[in-house]
């Protein structure tokens, strides 16, 4: 105990780093591939166990729901029964909502494309930022999400 708080012995679980690579997806290789784990990251975002999280985006993929324009013309329950096939018990009419509304703004300021938004970004940093002013994305989203277009902004700079 030390200053009336007990210190803990046992180490924090770190959390898994996921890869695009790991989902078989190549995120330079064109929109489809980068807006499939943008909508992964976007679920391991949120308050849910990871596997859940891969659950979840499988099922999207496999029902079409893997583009901006499929997810805001999906009936809310169709995607909220998808979020609940692929393991959410909560927060899965809340994430649908955040979902169309997300690809909403993403339809309306990039046309649907993250390349778009990628090519008017000056730098990571911006790039970022403007991920940011997408609804229901945070710092942690964009982070797991930046940390595969290294490779694009290192190649910008040469």
């Amino acid at each position: 105990m030390v200053s009336g708080r007990i210190i803990s012995s046992m180490p924090r679980k770190s959390r898994k780093q996921h890869y695009a690579s790991d989902f078989g997806l190549d995120v330079l290789s064109g929109d489809t591939d980068m807006f499939r784990w943008f909508l992964l990251c976007y679920l391991f975002g949120k308050p849910i166990q990871s596997d859940v999280a891969v659950s979840t985006w499988r099922l999207l993929v496999e029902e079409k729901y893997d583009t901006p324009w499929a997810i805001i013309e999906a009936t809310d329950y169709g995607l909220v029964r998808v979020l609940h096939r692929g393991g959410y018990t909560r927060y899965q009419h809340v994430t649908a909502h955040g979902l169309k509304v997300c690809m909403e703004q993403l339809i309306k300021n990039y046309e649907g494309s993250l390349y778009l938004m990628l090519d008017n970004s000056a730098d990571e940093d911006e790039f970022a930022k403007r991920l940011q002013e997408l609804y229901g994305v945070g710092p942690k989203i964009a982070e797991i999400f930046t940390c595969e277009l290294e490779e694009f902004f290192a190649r910008r700079v040469e």
